[in-house]
C-alpha cells in the first residue's frame, strides 16, 4: 500500500514531468497554448465546457496544467506557460510588478467555504472566517491544508494571521501537498475541516459527507484573473496564442458561459463573471 507521503510525492513527480514535456510541446508548436491554472478551475469541470469552445474558435490546442496559482505563477516566470489562469491576487500583483506578465484581466468569482463535519466538534457553524479557524485551532479538530502555496492555500494562510494562529507543526494540521480535489477528500476520510472554493465542492459534494459551516465572511471572496505572459522576457512563449485565450476568457459569449455554468445541475452558477468590472467593485 502507497503511503500519503509517497503519493505526495509521486504527484509531484508527475507534475513536474507534465510540465516538461508540455511545455517542450509548446515551443514545439505556434498552434499550442500552454495554459497553466488552478486545480479548481479544473475540479469544478469549467475547463472542460470553456477549452474545447475556444479551440473550436480559435484552431488552437490547449495544454493544461492545473496546479495552484503558486505553481502556476512559477511557471510562468520561467517562461513555462503561454498564459495563466489563476486566483491569489497578492502574488498576481507581485507578479506583474516583477515584469512577469503583460497583462492582468479581472475573469470571474466565487468564494471560499469552510467545510467540516456534521457533528461539528470545533463548533465554526455561523462564525466569522477567522473565529471559526481559531475555534479550530483550540479544539485540536483536524484541519486538512492544501500546503501547495496554491490561491486557496494563501487564503487560508491570510486567515491564520488574522486569527493570529501559527499552525505550523501541529498535530491537528495537516498538509496533504495535493490538489483541491483530493485535499477534499483527505478531509472527509478524516473528518476535519477544510478551506475550499465552493466550486469545486459542488462539484465533488456527493461522496464527501462534508458540510459548509462558514461561507458569507467578505474575507472568503475567490477571484480569478487571467494573466499573459511577457514575450519581451521569454521570446519563445507563445504570446499571441496566449493573447487569444485570455481576449476569449473576457469575451461577451463566454462570460456568458460562465455565468451559466454550473446552473442546470446545481441550480445555482459556480462562478459569476466580472470581465470589464472595476476592482473596486469587488473589494479588491
Amino acid at each position: 500500500m502507497i503511503s500519503r507521503h509517497m503519493l505526495t510525492r509521486l504527484t509531484a513527480l508527475a507534475t513536474t514531468l507534465a510540465i516538461f514535456l508540455w511545455g517542450t510541446l509548446a515551443l514545439a508548436s505556434p498552434k499550442t497554448v500552454i495554459l497553466a491554472t488552478t486545480t479548481s478551475t479544473q475540479d469544478s469541470g469549467l475547463l472542460d465546457v470553456l477549452v474545447p469552445q475556444f479551440e473550436k474558435e480559435s484552431g488552437l490546442q490547449v495544454k493544461t496544467i492545473s496546479v495552484g496559482s503558486g505553481q502556476a505563477m512559477k511557471m510562468g516566470e520561467k517562461g513555462e506557460a503561454d498564459v495563466l489562469l489563476v486566483h491569489s491576487p497578492d502574488a498576481e500583483k507581485k507578479f506583474m510588478a516583477d515584469g512577469f506578465g503583460a497583462s492582468r484581466r479581472l475573469v470571474m468569482h466565487n468564494d471560499f467555504i469552510i467545510l467540516g463535519p456534521a457533528a461539528d466538534p470545533a463548533k465554526v457553524k455561523g462564525a466569522s472566517a477567522a473565529d471559526a479557524m481559531k475555534r479550530i485551532a483550540q479544539s485540536g479538530a483536524i484541519f486538512a491544508s492544501r500546503g501547495d502555496n496554491s490561491g486557496t492555500h494563501a487564503k487560508e494562510k491570510g486567515l491564520w494571521k488574522a486569527a493570529a494562529i501559527n499552525p505550523e507543526g501541529q498535530k491537528w494540521y495537516q498538509q496533504t501537498g495535493l490538489g483541491m480535489g483530493q485535499t477534499l477528500n483527505v478531509a472527509a476520510e478524516k473528518k476535519g475541516y477544510v478551506l475550499t472554493d465552493r466550486a469545486t465542492y459542488l462539484a465533488l459534494k456527493k461522496n464527501l459527507g462534508l458540510e459548509i459551516l462558514v461561507e458569507g465572511d467578505g474575507k472568503l471572496l475567490n477571484v480569478y484573473h487571467v494573466l499573459e505572459i511577457n514575450a519581451a522576457k521569454w521570446p519563445k512563449v507563445n504570446a499571441t496564442g496566449g493573447k487569444a485565450f485570455a481576449d476569449f476568457m473576457v469575451a461577451k459569449k463566454t462570460q456568458e458561459t460562465i455565468g451559466r455554468f454550473g446552473v442546470e445541475k446545481f441550480g445555482a452558477p459556480l462562478f459569476f463573471p466580472d470581465a470589464g468590472k472595476k476592482p473596486e467593485s469587488l473589494g479588491l
